[in-house]
């Protein structure tokens, strides 16, 4: 299954979340689908997506927030894992695009590409509902139960080791910063 599959499958749905997504390839794929105000695309910060979207979902408990991490970043922070449960924040879905590699620095394997297991790490760290999905449409139906429900969601999707020709460009990614931000005070004012 392709990352950007998965992405154009659940587009609609992220329309009213705040979305926070890895560097590289994944900020590209989504943003060729169209930029959002609501999208923070964290270039330069590789392993911080978890650590951001948790901060912003402890901070706005009423917000549902949307992580778009991958197994290369995840694996530099697992600790975020562990802390992602004690917080349990239940308005935060975690997406793991695991492709088994450090696709946007060049393709170099991760650890899932010999064996380790991100769902098992995750379970094991306390996240109370962890899945993997391996099809688009299971990615899906996932998303769309996570985002309905009330609880911390880490869903791991195995995806091919594929992304776009070129990555972010035309958006300047200081701009990304301070337009996210505003998008965030909007939603406070009464």
């Amino acid at each position: 299954m392709l990352r950007l599959d998965c992405l154009r499958a659940v587009y609609p749905e992220l329309e009213n979340c705040l979305v926070v997504t890895i560097m590289g390839a994944t900020a590209a794929e989504l943003h060729s689908l169209g930029h959002r105000a609501n999208f923070f695309y964290l270039q330069h910060a590789m392993g911080l997506a978890s650590s951001t979207g948790l901060g912003l979902a402890l901070s706005l408990p009423n917000q549902k927030i949307f992580v778009l991490d991958g197994d290369g970043s995840l694996l530099m922070n697992l600790g975020s894992l562990t802390t992602m449960a004690r917080y349990r924040p239940r308005n935060l879905v975690h997406i793991v695009f695991d492709n088994e590699s450090l696709l946007s620095v060049g393709g170099f394997p991760t650890a899932t590409s010999t064996g380790t297991d991100l769902e098992g790490i995750a379970r094991a760290a306390g996240i109370p509902a962890v899945l993997t999905v391996r099809t688009v449409e299971d990615f899906k139906n996932t998303v769309k139960n996570a985002l309905d429900g009330k609880q911390l969601t880490t869903i791991v999707a195995k995806v091919e080791a594929a992304g776009p020709s070129g990555y972010i460009t035309d958006l300047a990614l200081l701009e990304n910063c301070f337009q996210f931000r505003r998008h965030i005070q909007s939603l406070k004012k009464p």
